[in-house]
């Protein structure tokens, strides 16, 4: 009896320290959904705290739309694909009745069904990289821009051969072939830079970028419209 007592007592923290890792699970995944981790770190800095009216921009099902849609943000979304608008939808009308669902439409990032300078927050997370060229690439960035307020913020996620410049494949016009035998639209450190200077924007974060064993890489580019 004393050994199992003894037992007991030396597992029980363990025990409660595996109960509440669940929990918090289940709390983070109800209050943020499959949120983008770059996504995720920018709101718990409270970047976006004075934002209003939020886009994303290749919304797909919602999954980065959890948090703006519980916390009362005028929430949008576009994407070229029917399924995942009329998805988006019904998220927002479970999260969010009062947000209008014909704030969510199908249509292209390069060409914006809005007005200039309606959105406090623009969300790109993979859509960039899928770029027809340099031209695509142009096009579809500056839709983005011009619908922003200035002041507002711009958060992409897009791949880039930073540090695997030497392991990708030039295919022309911009895309390259990635070790991982995808073909990409590529930017590096320069090309974000230079945009972002062409734009009149600021970098409010360092550009980040997650290297995924030298099979292809994703950058985090922050921008303020200046």
């Amino acid at each position: 009896m004393t050994s199992m007592i003894i037992n007991y007592l030396t597992l029980s923290p363990l025990f409660v320290i595996y109960v509440i890792d669940i929990i918090m699970k289940n709390v983070l995944q109800e209050l943020y959904g499959n949120i983008d981790i770059y996504l995720f770190d920018q709101l718990l800095k409270g970047t976006y705290d004075d934002c209003l009216s939020v886009i994303d921009v290749g919304c797909g099902g919602g999954r980065n739309l959890v948090y703006f849609l519980k916390n009362g943000y005028n929430v949008f979304g576009i994407d070229p694909n029917t399924d995942a608008v009329e998805a988006v939808k019904g998220l927002s009308l479970k999260l969010a009745p009062a947000n209008p669902l014909e704030n969510f439409k199908v249509a292209n990032a390069e060409d914006l069904p809005f007005d200039d300078g309606v959105f406090d927050l623009a969300v790109c997370s993979a859509v960039l990289h899928f770029a027809k060229d340099n031209a695509h690439f142009d096009a579809m960035l500056n839709s983005i821009w011009r619908v922003l307020k200035p002041g507002g913020y711009l958060f992409a996620r897009l791949a880039s051969d930073i540090g695997i410049e030497t392991k990708v494949r030039d295919m022309g016009n911009g895309r390259y072939l990635l070790p991982d035998g995808s073909e990409r639209f590529l930017v590096n450190e320069q090309t974000l830079l230079r945009y972002t200077h062409k734009l009149g924007g600021k970098l409010h974060e360092p550009i980040k970028t997650t290297n995924v064993q030298n099979l292809r890489c994703m950058t985090t580019w922050c921008l303020r419209k200046l």
